[in-house]
This record gives structure tokens, sequence and C-alpha cells, in this order.
């Protein structure tokens, strides 16, 4: 049984780093000030966290942000990307293990947006300038957010359609 779950797990993650994938090139808006893009690789990686907890989280955000940087044309930001969001699924994830209740989830979703909005400034500031930094901010803000609201959205329909039963909150192993 063991030996089952583990590869429903890791099937899944293999998805969802599939679909973070396909998130971000679909929903590409290149940013001609920051040199960069927004995309929707993190509705993905919030949900990969919700539905698989922080380490899985972690390494599909990871993951996910150096594969889309390499396949994008934006390999400069690939190691920055890798840890941006593997960073940002990884400290989402601890915190909604940490709290396990929708405050929680709501103050995890918000840690790991900041995590990646400020690894992407300096990110920025390194590979440009300060300026370039601090005008990637709130574009990087609006990404981070428009992925929680969807990771929200499809998370629990999700998980009733897949028939997760390998819980990762307190809340769903009653």
């Amino acid at each position: 049984m063991e030996k089952q779950q583990t590869i429903r797990k890791l099937t899944l993650a293999a998805m969802l780093l599939a679909l973070g994938i396909v998130f971000g090139r679909l929903f590409l808006i290149p940013l001609p000030w920051t040199r960069g893009n927004v995309n929707l690789c993190d509705a993905a990686i919030f949900v990969s966290v919700m539905l698989l907890g922080p380490w899985y989280g972690g390494v599909i955000g990871g993951f996910t942000g150096l594969f889309l940087d390499l396949i994008s044309g934006f390999a400069q930001y690939a190691p920055f990307s890798f840890i941006a969001h593997g960073l940002e699924g990884l400290v989402a994830g601890l915190v909604m293990k940490w709290l396990p209740n929708r405050v929680g989830r709501v103050l995890g979703l918000v840690c790991g947006i900041i995590v990646m909005v400020v690894c992407y400034f300096f990110a920025d500031s390194f590979l440009y300038n300060w300026a370039t930094g601090t005008l990637g901010l709130i574009p990087n803000t609006i990404q981070g957010l428009i992925g929680a609201v969807i990771a929200i959205l499809f998370e629990r329909p999700l998980r009733r359609r897949l028939n997760i039963s390998f819980a990762t909150r307190k809340e769903d192993k009653r």
C-alpha cells in the first residue's frame, strides 16, 4: 500500500510539474522593462503545495521555474527562478503545515508570494540594476496573487476529482 501511495504521489508531482510549465508557456506576458516575464506557473506550484506538501511543492516549484526559463529563452533567470520558485513552494508549504487551517493556507500563500517577489527583486538587481529590481515588484506580486487565487479555486475540486487519500492538511485527515 505504501509503495502504491508513493507511486501516486510521484505521478501527480510529475503531472503538476508539467502543468506548471504549460501554464507558464501558455500565459506568458513579456516585461520589456525587467527583461523577464509574468506567467501562471505559480498556480501549479501552489496547487502542488496544497495537494502534496512543502517538500514536493519546493521541488516542483524549483524545477518548474528552471525549465520554464530555459524553454522560454530567459536562461539568465533559470538559476534564480529555481531558487525563487523552489523557496516559494517550500515556504508556502511549511507555513500551511505549521498552521493547518484556512488562515494558515492564506498566510502560506502570502509568505510564498513574498519570498518569490523578494528573490526576483534581488535577481533583477543583480542581473541589471536596482531600478529594474524595483520595476519588477508589482508585476511579480500580481503574478503570485493570480496564481494563489487560481490555486485556491482549483485545489478542492482537484483533490476530490483525483480522489487524493494522502492528506497533507489536518482538516483533510478527519
